[in-house]
């Protein structure tokens, strides 16, 4: 699979943590994937406080990002006014911002595969051009 893959705190978690009910199957749908994986520091932020209390969790995770497995992107000037927009547009949804800065850099990369245990909130929002995500794992 060529196209880009954004990656939520959910998976990352999972992979690092060998007790997670969704260890396995992140495992193998990662290793159907091409990388680098796509994140953000919300989503890193978020990851590493479900992470805080295993030891050396955030530090492996961390080693995603320095190893290249994981690629943090920056949110830019224009993430401020989309996100007022974003937070509008889903306000029923009460969505997070580690979830809206994933749909941002999706749009950014023009990609359209989350990798996500989020069902509740991606399979409700939207990309740019109106499409629903696709998401993997399919089944979470």
């Amino acid at each position: 699979m060529a196209d880009r893959v954004v990656v939520d705190a959910g998976p990352l978690v999972a992979m690092l943590r060998h007790d997670d009910q969704h260890h396995a199957t992140c495992c193998a749908a990662a290793d159907l994937l091409t990388g680098p994986f796509t994140t953000t520091w919300p989503a890193i932020t978020e990851a590493a406080w479900l992470l805080r209390r295993i030891p050396g969790g955030v530090q492996r995770l961390i080693g995603f990002i320095e190893s290249g497995l994981v690629e943090c992107r920056e949110l830019d000037a224009k993430f401020a006014p989309w996100l007022q927009v974003f937070l509008e547009k889903y306000a029923d949804l009460i969505p997070q911002l580690a979830d809206a800065s994933l749909v941002y850099t999706a749009d950014c990369l023009d990609t359209d595969i989350v990798f996500t245990l989020d069902r509740r909130d991606f399979m409700v929002f939207r990309t740019k051009h109106g499409k629903p995500f696709r998401l993997i794992p399919e089944s979470a």
